[in-house]
C-alpha cells in the first residue's frame, strides 16, 4: 500500500471514528452525539452550525465506506460520524434552552433505535449509503418532532 493511501485510510478512521469518540467502551454512537450537542452549544451562528452539519454529512458519505472496510465489520460501532451527523440535523434551528436541548437529544437517540420507515429500510443498504442513511432519516425524524414541540409550547405560552 503506498503512502498516499495510507493517509486516506487514516483520514477516513479518524473521521469515520470522530478522532477516537468511537472508541467508547460503552455506547459510543451516544457518545458522539453528546459531542454534538457540545458543538450546538459551544457554536452560537446558526450559520456556521448548518455548515458544520452540511460538512458533518458529506465527510460521513465521504468516508464511510473505507472505514467500514478498514474495520472489516459491517455497520461496525466504532463507526458514529453518522450518528454525530444525525444529532446535528435534529438541533438545526433549535432554540439554546435546556429543555429543547435535552428533547431533541432523546428524539434523536429515540428515532435513531426505532428505524422507523424509510430508516429501517434505508439501513439495509450496503456501505455509507445504509449506516449514514438511516441516522440522516432520525435526524430528519428527530428534526421534524422538536420543531413542532417548539410551535405548539410557543402557542401554549
Amino acid at each position: 500500500m503506498n503512502k498516499e493511501n495510507k493517509k486516506w485510510d487514516k483520514f477516513c478512521v479518524g473521521i469515520s471514528n470522530m478522532f477516537g469518540v468511537g472508541n467508547f467502551p460503552k455506547c459510543p454512537g451516544t457518545a458522539a452525539c453528546v459531542v454534538a450537542v457540545l458543538v450546538f452549544v459551544l457554536v452560537k451562528s446558526m450559520t456556521v452550525f448548518l455548515v458544520i452539519t452540511a460538512v458533518a454529512i458529506f465527510l460521513s458519505y465521504l468516508c464511510v465506506d473505507r472505514a467500514e472496510e478498514i474495520y472489516a465489520e459491517k455497520d461496525c460501532k466504532k463507526i458514529v460520524i453518522d450518528d454525530f451527523s444525525g444529532m446535528l440535523i435534529t438541533m438545526l434551528f433549535l432554540p439554546r434552552d435546556f429543555t429543547f436541548i435535552i428533547s431533541a437529544f432523546f428524539l434523536f437517540r429515540m428515532f435513531d433505535m426505532l428505524k422507523v420507515y424509510p430508516a429501517d429500510k434505508i439501513e439495509e443498504l450496503h456501505g455509507a449509503k445504509g449506516i449514514v442513511g438511516d441516522d440522516i432519516i432520525a435526524g430528519i425524524y428527530g428534526f421534524v418532532f422538536i420543531q413542532i414541540a417548539i410551535h405548539v409550547s410557543a402557542l401554549i405560552s
